[in-house]
């Protein structure tokens, strides 16, 4: 696998960049990777959407005590930053939104028919990293957090954790994203875990339940879990071999407990609920790095910046390509057009080597309301009608599929180039 830096190529690809006005670690997004960003967050919340989760926004900031309850506080306050005095109280920025969620469950009344409620955001969260240890995007202090919250009984613990590790399976194809390893990471010796064995054993024998249900090859690993309990941590590798956790399935008795959540079951009586934690792609942040250089900057084309370019051969051509730029429009296609001005038709190939799709106009298919397209691979087809080049496209689009072209669809003859 060639070797690629995000940190060069999002500088190079126009993705991100930093300033030291900002801050070490406060990464920006240029409109190239806000659009990478904001394509792969709306296909995290229609994943989710179809999967039965509710979103909902919360604060990034939370009172002192609030995180005190949690047991933040206490096991996590060196990678918190420090509280700030406001209206005589101390409130703090949040480095996670469970204590939050847990809130906005607590704030009504639950029945068991309700449950498992499952409750999903892509929130801001904030961890006072060293310096030090600050790259790019993979280590920043202001995080946007593609997270999630499954309030559910003790019998539908083992099913929704199942189903978010389909979900984190399903998202993987589609990006294009092969985990490096399963792991089932425990608490290890000098770590801060809440003091309850009991807890403990109950969510590690679950969370093995469903590792061994789902026939992944897995891994233990002492001293990964986190703080408040045991957790399915999905890795991944860079080209240097050097590995990340990118998703996350974790079971959690203890803040239920600690913030007194509770549901009518059916005896009328109050029941303690479980929470499930599940982030099917982590930190955006730490996403977009990995996907930069798992790709290189050649991005699936759902989530690709420009997803087509048009080239005319001549001026003369210009009127059509303004025209098909118009028309990949309305289907909600992102192109581009590269004309004369910009070089020789050689040259204007080779700049647009990362765009899927490069749709080449003469005079004939200009004549017949056509292109001549080129993959990103390499592979040339023959020309195609407008509207049948576009449809497929979407289709693929639509799909996100990692797939440049469906041989399937058509009949249109492909030369290699």
């Amino acid at each position: 696998m060639q070797m690629h830096d995000h940190r060069r190529l999002g500088r190079e690809l126009g993705l991100f960049d930093t300033d030291p006005l900002i801050g070490a670690g406060l990464p920006y997004w240029l409109p190239d990777g806000a659009i990478v960003r904001h394509t792969l967050e709306e296909y995290i919340r229609g994943a989710e959407r179809r999967a039965g989760y509710r979103h909902v926004y919360s604060p990034v900031l939370g009172k002192r005590e609030l995180y005190e309850i949690s047991g933040h506080w206490s096991h996590y306050s060196d990678d918190m930053f420090p509280p700030m005095d406001l209206g005589g109280e101390q409130v703090v920025l949040r480095p996670s939104l469970c204590p939050h969620h847990a809130l906005i469950y607590r704030s009504r009344a639950h029945s068991y028919r309700e449950l498992p409620l499952r409750m999903a955001e892509l929130g801001g969260m904030y961890r006072s990293e060293l310096s030090g240890v600050l790259g790019g995007l993979t280590r920043v202090r202001a995080i946007q957090l593609n997270d999630a919250h499954i309030f559910c009984t003790l019998d539908q613990v083992a099913d929704e954790a199942a189903g978010a590790l389909s979900m984190i399976r399903r998202a993987y194809r589609a990006l294009g994203v092969r985990p490096s390893r399963y792991r089932l990471s425990l608490p290890g010796a000098g770590g801060k875990y809440v003091a309850a064995p009991e807890m403990w054993a109950r969510a590690t024998a679950l969370l093995t339940e469903v590792l061994d249900a789902s026939g992944l090859a897995y891994e233990t690993a002492e001293g990964e879990a986190a703080f408040y309990g045991p957790k399915i941590d999905v890795q991944v590798a860079d080209s240097a071999g050097r590995e990340a956790t990118l998703s996350t399935v974790q079971i959690d008795f203890h803040q239920p407990e600690r913030f007194d959540l509770h549901y009518i079951g059916p005896d009328g009586a109050r029941h303690r609920p479980v929470m499930v934690h599940r982030s099917i792609i982590g930190s955006v942040e730490r996403a977009a790095a990995h996907l930069i250089e798992q790709h290189g900057g050649a991005f699936p084309a759902w989530l690709a910046p420009t997803q087509l370019v048009v080239l005319p051969v001549s001026d003369a051509e210009m009127p059509q390509a303004r025209d098909l730029l118009r028309r990949c429009d309305e289907p909600g296609l992102r192109a581009e057009v590269a004309g004369p001005e910009h070089g020789s038709l050689g040259a204007r190939v080779r700049a647009a080597r990362l765009v899927p799709y490069q749709l080449v106009i003469g005079a004939r298919e200009a004549a017949r309301d056509e292109v001549a397209p080129r993959l990103r691979d390499g592979r040339r087809l023959d020309a195609l009608p407008v509207a049948e080049m576009l449809a497929r496209v979407r289709a693929l689009v639509g799909a996100h599929s990692t797939d440049l072209w469906d041989d399937a669809a058509g009949n249109a003859p492909i030369r290699e180039e």
